[in-house]
């Protein structure tokens, strides 16, 4: 865990998840109640990995390997973690983020055919001791998740990422590996079933960090009022 005073949930999944979209609604939830929050994304979050980013996503580091790729994440997120995560947990805030170690355990782990003992070795040097207390994983068949986010970039006329212009048998082979995750961290991982309604799944993510901020006397956020998440 966290070993601080505030709470550190990460949100991770597949393309099209809907990570984004659940992270502003829970943000919200938790800021009605007088919680602090902090909603920060990997890769990015602190300026030194917002500098990293582009390269990441734009596919300019792939020509060096996905070794490199691994080390350039953990260099990203160690920034992170120093320059945004610890001190906002050490203020007692409630951090959200948008994807944290398990990606890498997966993106660059499983389906990029690293060692688990490097991924393990970068990932101790990179979070540096902050391990969340929370982690969502939002699951939904690949195909679904590409489809979804296909059409959020044509609304929005972006350009699919790196990861996203792979083929579906390789998101699906991550979907997998997040629920091995999942089953072998269940303290720690909730898997939230990605294809009910928006509204759904905001109330059961809701409920599921209430029942952590509960024992730490915080306010009470289980169980709201679907008025209490609506946008």
């Amino acid at each position: 865990m966290s070993s601080a005073t505030g709470l550190f949930v990460t949100f991770e999944g597949g393309e099209g998840a809907g990570k984004s979209t659940q992270i502003r609604r829970l943000a919200d939830a938790l800021r009605a109640r007088g919680h602090e929050v902090v909603v920060t994304r990997e890769p990015g979050g602190s300026p030194g990995a917002e500098a990293v980013r582009h390269v990441l996503l734009s596919g300019a580091a792939e020509s060096f390997g996905t070794r490199m790729e691994a080390v350039l994440f953990a260099a990203a997120r160690n920034d992170h973690v120093e320059e945004i995560i610890r001190p906002a947990l050490a203020e007692g805030k409630v951090v959200l983020c948008d994807r944290f170690m398990d990606s890498s355990r997966v993106y660059q782990g499983v389906t990029g055919n690293l060692e688990p003992d490097f991924i393990e070795t970068l990932q101790r040097v990179a979070i540096n001791g902050v391990v969340p207390d929370c982690t969502l994983m939002l699951d939904l068949p690949a195909k679904a998740g590409l489809e979804r986010a296909r059409r959020r970039g044509a609304a929005g006329d972006v350009a699919p990422d790196r990861f996203e212009r792979e083929e579906i048998e390789t998101h699906e082979k991550r979907r997998e590996a997040f629920l091995d995750i999942a089953s072998r961290e269940p303290e720690r991982c909730h898997v939230v079933n990605a294809m009910q309604t928006e509204e759904a799944i905001a109330a059961e993510i809701v409920s599921i960090v209430g029942q952590l901020l509960a024992p730490m006397g915080a306010s009470k956020v289980a169980e709201p009022a679907m008025s209490d998440i609506d946008e």
